[in-house]
């Protein structure tokens, strides 16, 4: 069975081999994309590099890595034959040579039909996982060096199985020890074993099998980011389709029937029904169920088994008022077409939201979740992050609260037309950002509206994960004494702005378009006191431990990330509510609290066991040594979990004003129900609401 295997993966490889290299017309238009992507960065970027040997050097590095980040496929051999090229990039990029990008490509293809033969070869015989007590399996790829082909790739790949099969065979003998499954129960070790690399064989077929129905343009992509990423990390290039999805988290709604799929084996499996949407309104569509054709409306249907995700999405998405059919396998077995009316889909879970928390003391604070900055900038009727804060604060003011929370945690960034806004919501006119290109002075991003909306006691909680526009409005609240910052010790530290350029827009070529778009860095962006965010990101006025403080993350830690750099401050002031006096004790009350709290000295104990397993990569391949290892992690991971299953804020309530929108849905209060059980249990939020209380105290009206 394997030796056929072998050979129709050998006859299967040759054909794609042969279709993988451009045909003469998309040769052509391949190499005016890459000078089209040259002419962008070095005329629009904000700090363009030199194209020349340390680019060519730094560009097979970076690809290379992405390319085979495992050092699974590519071999020391492999390697010498591209390493002639690694000092010429610079030489192929302005003459649109792709020598070095198609042998790359071929060479991987082919360890990819090789390395079939490895993975099932190693896996057909039972692995000893009792006596092999000094072997141990590296699983970070830059820690390991290329092998050799042949005997050195093979002993490679056998250790790969031998983990993977390890890994699955001791989460069976756990359950064993839990299931009331009989059948399992009455499995020997040597059964569980065979099950699991017969599972491992079948997983391996079907990665290779997507593997190999990777088109041309998938690799040109990791080509044409790893140039651009060379300039900066948020420096891209995007596919049509890449570009679509990237509007639909922006504006948060798309044009489709409101249905989340994924792949599973063969099929396109719906993963879950957004409600409200096409789908869930229609009601015959249901999770789990398989989708094996789609038909457009007037069509004949298309046969979207073995297709990729993005291939199947761009056929079920569609202008509103259309229908498209999906024929569909559910759970019992049976069949059935779904014709569904397109629409425009709402992306709840992104969208700002709020709710009513008591302190101790019984002060009545809101609560504004804002998990991302979104903004429909292709639809003047479109939702706004601004917009919805606004109406959120409005609500919060008739419930009478004394002080408002804004949770930036993990919010990425998005919309700067809305941050600025936003950040004027809480002062009289004002700058906000300055925002400064490669070729002129800084602009000042202004508040214009004298109008405020909250004039009351202000918190914003961020972590190391508030990156970009969080980060603006944190910085700007911060400068003019505003509000206090709690959280991480600095945020992401995204300091820069991009824009999206269409490559179509480039005069000439027309006949060869679509291109795709690049999203380039094209300014910083400065705090109103000249400094920037770049890298450095906005520090906390008050610091609480977690369990990522002893780990480096964020922009720092990207490659090729651009620099911090400062410029003159602007007359920034307000006179609504300064906090500057009251800061230093904030503070120390904070501190003394975190001091005494327990929770908060296992939260450091665990930061620092973090610290330390960090660099741990290596794993044993003998099964006690495995369990041992992983025990130990586990119990060390329950320890902390248990920090966060005790109640912490007492009194969580929703606004009076959304409990119809709320009761709309039976999965809109069911989520709404887990929102709020995740609140009661929030550690940084219950302190936060000590340090609003202490806020409350101390200013006098």
């Amino acid at each position: 069975m394997h030796k056929k295997s072998v050979f129709v993966a050998l006859f299967l490889g040759s054909i794609l081999f042969v279709s993988f290299f451009p045909s003469a017309s998309m040769e052509d238009k391949e190499q005016v994309l890459l000078q089209r992507l040259k002419y962008l960065l070095e005329e629009f970027h904000y700090h363009p590099k030199d194209i020349n040997d340390d680019f060519s050097e730094d560009l097979y590095t970076l690809y290379l890595d992405r390319l085979d980040s495992g050092k699974r496929w590519l071999t020391k051999e492999d390697i010498a034959q591209l390493e002639p090229y690694k000092h010429r990039l610079d030489d192929d990029l302005k003459a649109s040579n792709f020598e070095f990008f198609n042998l790359s490509v071929e060479l991987l293809k082919n360890r990819w039909t090789e390395t079939r033969g490895y993975y099932q070869a190693a896996l057909e015989n039972p692995f000893d996982y009792a006596s092999d007590k000094d072997s141990n399996y590296e699983l970070d790829g830059e820690k390991r060096d290329y092998v050799a082909a042949g005997e050195e790739q093979k002993a490679l790949w056998y250790n790969i199985c031998k983990y993977d099969v390890m890994v699955g065979l001791y989460g069976d003998l756990e359950d064993q020890k839990e299931t009331e499954d009989e059948e399992l129960k009455a499995k020997s070790a040597e059964e569980l074993e065979a099950d699991n690399r017969e599972d491992a064989e079948e997983s391996f077929d079907k990665w290779y099998d997507r593997l190999e129905k990777r088109d041309r343009i998938d690799f040109l992509s990791i080509y044409l980011n790893s140039i651009t990423n060379y300039f900066d990390p948020h420096t891209s290039y995007f596919e049509p389709i890449d570009k679509q999805n990237f509007d639909i988290q922006m504006s948060g709604k798309l044009e489709g029937i409101g249905a989340r799929l994924m792949m599973e084996d063969e099929y396109t499996k719906v993963s879950s029904i957004v409600v409200g949407g096409p789908a869930w309104k229609q009601g015959d569509l249901s999770e789990d169920d398989r989708i094996f054709q789609v038909a457009q409306e007037g069509e004949e249907p298309v046969n979207v088994k073995g297709m990729e995700l993005d291939d199947v999405v761009q056929l079920i998405r569609g202008k509103k008022g259309t229908i498209v059919t999906l024929s569909v396998k559910k759970v019992d077995g049976s069949t059935q077409d779904v014709a569904i009316t397109r629409d425009v889909v709402e992306l709840e879970e992104g969208f700002a939201k709020s709710l009513l928390l008591d302190t101790k003391a019984g002060n009545k604070v809101g609560y504004i979740s804002l998990p991302r900055f979104y903004d429909d900038f292709g639809d003047p009727n479109g939702r706004s992050c601004a917009t919805d804060v606004e109406k959120e604060i409005e609500k919060l003011k008739q419930n009478n609260v004394e002080g408002i929370i804004l949770d930036l945690r993990n919010n990425g960034g998005g919309s700067l037309r809305d941050v600025v806004r936003m950040s004027g919501f809480f002062f009289e006119e004002g700058p906000v950002v300055q925002v400064k290109d490669r070729f002129s002075s800084p602009r000042v991003m202004r508040d214009t509206d004298e109008s405020v909306q909250w004039d009351g006691h202000l918190i914003v909680m961020v972590n190391q994960y508030s990156a970009s526009a969080s980060e603006i409005i944190a910085a700007a609240l911060q400068d003019y004494d505003r509000a206090i910052v709690v959280g991480s010790e600095s945020t992401f530290g995204k300091g820069s702005v991009q824009r999206f350029v269409d490559l179509d827009r480039i005069p000439g070529d027309v006949e060869m378009q679509p291109f795709g778009q690049v999203k380039v860095t094209i300014q910083k962006f400065y705090r109103v006191n000249g400094g920037s965010t770049q890298l450095k990101g906005v520090e906390s006025d008050i610091v609480l431990p977690d369990q990522f403080q002893k780990l480096q993350l964020g922009e720092k830690e990207q490659d090729y990330a651009m620099e911090w750099s400062k410029i003159k401050s602007v007359s920034h002031d307000q006179d609504v509510l300064d906090i500057a006096s009251m800061r230093g004790l904030l503070v120390s009350n904070s501190k003394s609290r975190v001091a005494a709290n327990a929770a908060y000295t296992e939260i450091n104990k665990y930061a620092d066991y973090l610290d330390a397993q960090k660099d741990n990569t290596s794993y044993p391949l003998n099964i006690d040594a495995y369990a041992a290892m992983v025990e130990a992690m586990d119990a060390k991971g329950e320890t902390f979990k248990r920090l966060f299953d005790e109640e912490v804020i007492t009194k969580v309530s929703n606004l009076e004003q959304d409990a119809a929108f709320i009761a709309e849905t039976e999965s809109r209060t069911s989520r709404n129900d887990e929102w709020i059980k995740g609140i009661k249990k929030d550690l940084h939020l219950s302190e936060v609401l000590n340090i609003m209380e202490d806020m409350i105290n101390l200013t006098d009206y």
